[in-house]
């Protein structure tokens, strides 16, 4: 899979994600609800931040998940376990190369992993033919454009392109979250819904303040500062005061908003439903 994870692996990638997954957990995965007996497919489960969420509200369905990475897999694995879930099973796999048979899953969740990919509506139309006639995809994706902030800033707006050009630069995109009715539709699902969840975060909602701006999205743009400054995308002192004003909307007047977008589409069955 030609693609790459412009956040790395690092440890405190992990723990980002997991505040992330957590401060999250009911605007993106409230309505995430499959009937017992499903089997799901859970794409790029990465180190099992979703995972725990998807195991906790369908005890009784059959979830498999994979990803790229043999060491997010053993993560995931590891984090399952500790939290006592026994409907999950892992694997390593790459979405262009799995090995199972065409039908086998009642439902895919695909969550924070076509922004990484080259081509997603190529990856969309893989994961369909493993999808049962009837079955359903769920989607989620970030969109990076959709942030906004008070105190409004210019130097934290370049230090978000800087994130978003070099997911770009690796073949990714993260503005992806708005073009999701597109690529479904264009991989061939059916009876496309796509619904907007707005992060908003001010002093009135301290966890969001501290597990979502700073934890998790800060904390990203603070991630790539490396990588902005050896590619050259912005300098030094304007990238340090990017990061500055982001923190500087967690104070008491400040104001933060991101848009995440979830989707859910059919494959539908007809007489003529064949393997794809």
């Amino acid at each position: 899979m030609n693609n790459q994870y412009v956040h790395g692996y690092a440890q405190r990638e992990n723990i980002r994600l997991q505040d992330q997954a957590s401060t999250l957990v009911d605007l993106l995965h409230a309505d995430t609800l499959y009937p017992a007996g499903s089997r799901v497919l859970e794409v790029g489960c990465g180190v099992g931040a979703q995972t725990v969420t998807l195991a906790q509200n369908n005890p009784q369905a059959q979830i498999t998940a994979i990803d790229i990475s043999a060491a997010s897999v053993a993560a995931a694995k590891q984090r399952i376990e500790a939290a006592g879930f026994s409907n999950v099973c892992f694997q390593q796999g790459d979405i262009f190369d799995l090995a199972f048979d065409p039908h086998s899953f009642d439902h895919v969740f695909v969550c924070f992993v076509l922004e990484h990919l080259a081509k997603p509506v190529e990856a969309l139309a893989v994961l369909k033919k493993f999808i049962k006639p009837g079955g359903s995809i769920t989607v989620i994706e970030g969109d990076h454009g959709s942030t906004y902030f008070y105190p409004d800033s210019l130097y934290a707006h370049r230090a978000i392109q800087c994130q978003v050009e070099l997911q770009r630069q690796a073949g990714g995109n993260a503005n992806i979250g708005r073009a999701l009715f597109p690529l479904l539709r264009s991989a061939g699902f059916e009876a496309v819904r796509v619904s907007p969840r707005m992060v908003y975060v001010d002093a009135s909602r301290p966890a969001f303040v501290e597990g979502f701006t700073k934890k998790t999205f800060t904390a990203m743009i603070e991630g790539i500062r490396e990588a902005a400054l050896e590619a050259k995308l912005i300098e030094p002192a304007e990238i340090d005061q990017g990061i500055s004003d982001l923190y500087r909307t967690t104070e008491q007047d400040g104001v933060f908003c991101y848009t995440f977008f979830k989707a859910v589409a059919e494959k539908r069955s007809s007489p003529s439903d064949s393997v794809d």
